[in-house]
């Protein structure tokens, strides 16, 4: 078994929803459940080892567009969020992060060495991360907040637009050159990330805001969950040069399991083999390299192919790439030690 650390997963999302149905989420994450994809049991049962655990604050307003008689789709861009709300919303879903922690059913890690710790503990490592800042707000003054509390990494924007810039929408063909990039708030949340170690995720963001953390950060570049666009060119994915820059950074792009950014029709189907992952991990090795390519699974957060199905089927995706010819040490890369050594460098731990 190859031990996964995956970069993205909306199980925070997932819990808190439940919550506010009455449900437990300790019992839900420790004790396991039938809905969803990532709870302890099965993350265990897929060697789902660890992974970042997104606050995303919900859109009320997102209706996905059904694909036109040619394929075609634009979702309509979700309205901004008013921040006050958002910050409520993501302090639960933090106190959550913070009560499994201290109930003992995952740890939440703040450094590379927690990770690893974690893993040889069979504890399910987590690492709190943000899906677009609206409960940061402009002035930054959440974000030392939510680092002490164990935030690690953030994406400046979801498929919205905000105060710190502007996203991309859900549509396919589409490019990702879609709107303007950050603001003044989004080039002073980058250099804000970098001063205190945070991971700057690009997973959402405007071409435009892509180089324009680019030309800023001091991080290599990283998106946690993308594809490439040259297959499945939905306005989520990457484009060529944008896969260049992130291979000159010596950064990352953790292969996104959800199947509208991976079929080469732009459709969210389970019915999608493995080949359309493979086909898109090939790529992106041969483009920026296996050094440069991780997991990014969207897991709670997408329709994945029904051949994974969950948290449990992650070796399906192991195997199939072993069956293709990927040699043990490339799966090791692949599955985890990518995403070390990317979070070691954002978090400053290789100068220590």
């Amino acid at each position: 078994m190859q031990f996964v650390f995956d970069g993205h997963n909306d199980v925070l999302l997932r819990l808190w929803t439940h919550a506010k149905d009455g449900s437990d989420p300790i019992a839900e994450f420790a004790g396991g459940t039938t809905v969803g994809h990532i709870d302890a049991r099965r993350a265990r049962e897929g060697g789902l080892s660890g992974g970042l655990c997104a606050i995303y604050i919900p859109s009320g307003d997102l209706v996905f567009a059904d694909p036109d008689a040619d394929g075609r789709y634009i979702t309509p861009m979700a309205a901004p969020l008013d921040p006050l709300p958002s910050l409520a919303i993501a302090n639960e879903m933090a106190a959550i992060a913070l009560r499994l922690d201290q109930a003992g059913a995952w740890r939440l890690c703040r450094t590379v060495k927690d990770i690893r710790s974690a893993m040889a503990d069979d504890i399910f490592a987590a690492v709190m991360h943000m899906e677009g800042c609206e409960a940061i707000g402009a002035d930054l003054s959440a974000l030392e907040v939510f680092y002490a509390a164990g935030l690690r990494s953030l994406g400046p924007v979801w498929s919205r637009h905000n105060v710190f810039g502007y996203g991309v929408p859900f549509a396919f063909p589409m490019s990702p050159d879609t709107a303007p990039g950050l603001t003044e708030a989004g080039f002073a949340l980058v250099r804000e990330c970098n001063r205190l170690g945070i991971l700057i995720d690009l997973a959402h963001i405007t071409e435009k805001g892509f180089w324009d953390v680019a030309k800023t950060t001091d991080q290599p570049l990283v998106a946690s969950h993308s594809n490439a666009h040259a297959l499945t060119p939905v306005a989520r994915n990457l484009t060529d040069k944008q896969l260049d820059a992130i291979r000159e950074s010596r950064g990352l792009v953790g292969i996104n399991y959800a199947t509208a950014m991976l079929r080469p029709d732009g459709r969210s189907d389970s019915d999608t083999p493995l080949a359309d992952m493979i086909r898109h991990i090939d790529y992106l090795v041969n483009r920026i390299g296996i050094d440069c390519v991780a997991l990014g699974s969207d897991f709670d957060g997408a329709t994945i192919p029904e051949e994974i199905g969950d948290a449990s089927g992650n070796q399906k995706l192991i195997a199939a790439l072993r069956e293709v010819g990927y040699a043990d040490a490339d799966l090791a890369k692949l599955a985890r030690e990518n995403w070390l050594r990317i979070l070691a460098q954002a978090w400053r731990e290789d100068r220590a």
